[in-house]
């Protein structure tokens, strides 16, 4: 069987690194091992989901370095999630419920006061049909939970070794919004299993999720795929990126004169070796390997500044030629070209560079005597 990975974005904000790590270990540990690796944009929420930004993340994967096998839209199978729904109605796994969002959240603090974890007493499960004719008349519509069998769900991850999910301390989640529309977790299932994904790489916050999706893929008649559950990167100081505006978006790093070499090697290599990254993110592939589980990977940003510098040091001119021009020193040739770029800590210094060699310099006026 063809190892079959995926990266899974949703089209309502711009990538930023935390995301492009992500999507690089899956990409890489396909190439590793001569796998597929799909973009699967999940867009679902109609309401927040552009189709501008579905581009940008294109556009954002590309520069990284990064292609792809196949590419869909959740949008565009539906069908295939409501019939996924069906079965598990018609097996006794998917049930409406029909509390306001104040109603749930009244219950939880109840539980909380009682010294109770907030899980989700399945008082649905009780309703009469008099009682649902009654709430439906006062127009209430149905969010739909998928019953968890009360196990514990076990599976070696290929990062962390042994883990546990017990479900009988997880309520029973939210499948279907009241609304009609999917929840994240159903359809996530349904594309794995119809895609062939092997293997699912993805970050620690997760594993919770993991329990969840697997009894949904052994309630759904598939064998779940292998997981991997990544520390979360985060900053200089150890908090967490993807709950930072400031964690910098892939647009960003493009705009700041970062290149992507050099991010993808620090993404892969946080720990700070001594290395000058590869000159073409696919040569990372060579040797990957998925990271050992430890503490967090840490963004640093002075070490990135020092991977970009050296990245450009080994540059030959013919790979930056057409942005040397876009920056109007591209009639400059290899020796201007080897003799600056040891300088360099990013490319548009070239241009001051460029300046200085070719441009007639105006020496300042002098002084006048009588300032003198």
């Amino acid at each position: 069987m063809t190892l079959h990975v995926r990266f899974a974005p949703s089209p309502t904000g711009r990538l930023h690194v935390g995301n492009a790590r992500m999507a690089l270990m899956n990409w890489l540990y396909a190439r590793r091992h001569a796998g597929a690796f799909t973009l699967r944009l999940d867009d679902t929420d109609a309401t927040r989901s552009d189709p501008a930004l579905e581009q940008a993340i294109r556009d954002d994967l590309r520069w990284l370095g990064l292609d792809w096998d196949a590419e869909f839209n959740q949008s565009a199978r539906l069908d295939a999630y409501d019939a996924a729904a069906e079965r598990l109605k018609a097996a006794g796994r998917l049930y409406p419920c029909y509390e306001t969002p104040e109603e749930l959240e009244n219950r939880r603090r109840r539980q909380r006061r009682m010294g109770r974890p907030p899980r989700y007493d399945r008082a649905a499960l009780d309703l009469t049909a008099a009682d649902i004719a009654r709430l439906e008349a006062e127009g209430r519509r149905p969010h739909w939970r998928f019953r968890l069998d009360d196990t514990v769900v076990a599976w070696t991850d290929l990062v962390r070794g042994d883990l546990h999910v017990d479900t009988a301390s997880v309520s029973d989640p939210v499948l279907i919004r009241a609304d009609g529309t999917y929840l994240y977790t159903l359809p996530s299932v349904v594309d794995d299993m119809d895609s062939g994904v092997t293997h699912i790489i993805r970050g620690e916050d997760h594993i919770t999720n993991t329990g969840v999706q697997m009894a949904i893929f052994r309630a759904l008649g598939a064998t779940p795929p292998d997981f991997a559950h990544l520390p979360l990167l985060s900053d200089a100081g150890g908090e967490d990126l993807s709950k930072r505006s400031g964690g910098g978006t892939l647009q960003e790093m493009r705009d700041d004169g970062i290149e992507p070499q050099a991010l993808a090697d620090l993404l892969v290599h946080p720990g700070g070796e001594d290395r000058d990254p590869p000159l073409r993110v696919r040569d990372l592939a060579a040797d990957f390997e998925l990271p050992v589980s430890g503490g967090a990977p840490r963004f640093d940003r002075n070490r990135l500044e020092h991977l970009n510098g050296r990245v450009l040091h080994k540059l030959p001119r013919d790979a930056v030629a057409d942005r040397l021009a876009a920056l109007g020193c591209g009639d400059a040739g290899e020796a201007f070209w080897h003799a600056v770029r040891p300088n360099l800590t990013r490319l548009a210094d070239a241009a001051d560079w460029y300046a200085i060699v070719f441009r007639p310099i105006t020496p300042p006026a002098p002084a006048d005597e009588d300032e003198a």
